[in-house]
């Protein structure tokens, strides 16, 4: 077992979670915020187990995952953007819970919670088809393209699955002003598509016959 990864992962992980939990419940000014505890659970529980399938399996694909250096000063702000997307509709979701502002159904959070799952799951599968993703932008040595199963649906099944995994977390905490906020995700990611595909097409062998095959970026019929 590689110590450094392992420790790095770890650390992440509860920082991750320590992060999460300031950004809910200080906002909700308690810790008996049961949307807030479903979130918590439904994303750091899988992030565990696949994180330790990933350590024992693929540690160079864990190490690809952990790494969030990006080099490009237009992904720096991708980055930015999201992380403040994050950060405003957390607040918002423990303010909601806190002063009762347009609260949903509690069916609507297990909704939410089954749909966040299915992007996990998603997400995973993606994860086995493509051993080269990593968190930045950048064509790896050896790499070539993939265009099975998820990929030969869409170009981008990680964007897919975040999209779902993100609009359905403020549907797990029941907050519909935290939903509002979430949308700003597509532009953000069109950007970072953009960007992404630029290096791809410059980098990467046959990935401009891949797009003439496979027209739909994100969501099939759609996008």
């Amino acid at each position: 077992m590689d110590k450094n990864l392992f420790i790095q992962a770890l650390s992440k992980f509860f920082s991750g979670l320590l992060l999460m939990g300031i950004l809910l419940f200080l906002p909700a000014g308690t810790f008996h915020y049961p949307q807030a505890w479903l979130l918590i659970c439904i994303l750091f529980v899988p992030m565990f187990m696949a994180g330790s399938v990933m350590m024992a399996v693929n540690p160079e694909l864990l190490k690809k995952r952990l790494n969030a250096k990006e080099e490009q000063a237009d992904q720096k702000t991708v980055i930015l953007l999201s992380a403040l997307m994050f950060l405003v509709s957390f607040v918002l979701a423990g303010l909601s819970f806190r002063f009762g502002w347009l609260m949903l159904p509690k069916w609507v959070s297990y909704a939410g919670a089954a749909l966040f799952l299915t992007g996990y799951v998603l997400f995973a599968e993606v994860l086995r088809e493509n051993t080269y993703l990593s968190r930045t932008i950048e064509v790896q040595e050896g790499q070539t393209v993939i265009d099975t199963g998820l990929y030969g649906i869409v170009r981008h099944p990680m964007y897919m699955c975040t999209l779902l995994m993100f609009l359905s977390m403020p549907l797990v905490l029941g907050s519909l002003p935290a939903f509002l906020v979430m949308p700003v995700y597509i532009p953000i990611i069109s950007k970072r598509i953009r960007n992404e595909e630029h290096v791809l097409e410059e980098g990467l062998v046959g990935y401009r016959e891949y797009k003439q095959r496979v027209r739909w970026k994100v969501l099939p019929h759609i996008w």
